[in-house]
């Protein structure tokens, strides 16, 4: 439709006469046989049939009326490679886990009750009263200033 519409626009100009027109018309226009008529360029990415093929797509579900919505082929596919990447570094940290030496299982599990330990002494501590959190500290710093006096 587009390419109708401008192939009558350039009918309509060839049709009126250009009074006031300062360019001059190309000589080959006149019908002269002796002269090289020149030929339009063609552009090399329409001209490609990967171009043509994709247009032709576009043209087709344009007309079925499928949705222009859905990503692009593209797209999609590296999302894809995105989630398969994601899952496929899950699984290896998972493995790396299962295969630990048990010297490295023996140090974790340690390292969890010694953690699991500090939390229950804080746990007490918080259980103690306030006065005597208080006392201890007195006794603290008079015994720091008193050896202070001392030295």
């Amino acid at each position: 439709m587009l390419w109708k519409l401008a192939s009558t626009y350039t009918e309509i100009q060839r049709e009126q006469p250009d009074s006031g027109n300062i360019l001059t018309h190309p000589d080959y226009i006149d019908g002269n046989p002796d002269l090289i008529k020149p030929k339009k360029l063609l552009n090399p990415i329409k001209a490609s049939k990967s171009h043509q093929e994709l247009h032709r797509e576009l043209l087709m579900n344009h007309k079925r009326g499928l949705s222009m919505e859905s990503k692009p082929e593209l797209q999609r596919v590296l999302e894809h490679r995105r989630r398969n990447q994601l899952i496929r570094k899950k699984k290896e940290e998972e493995d790396a886990k299962k295969l630990q030496c048990p010297f490295k299982k023996e140090l974790l599990n340690r390292h969890q009750r010694l953690d699991q330990l500090e939390k229950e002494q804080e746990e007490q501590e918080d259980h103690v009263p306030e006065f005597l959190k208080v006392k201890e500290n007195l006794r603290r710093t008079s015994m720091v200033t008193g050896n202070e006096k001392a030295a």
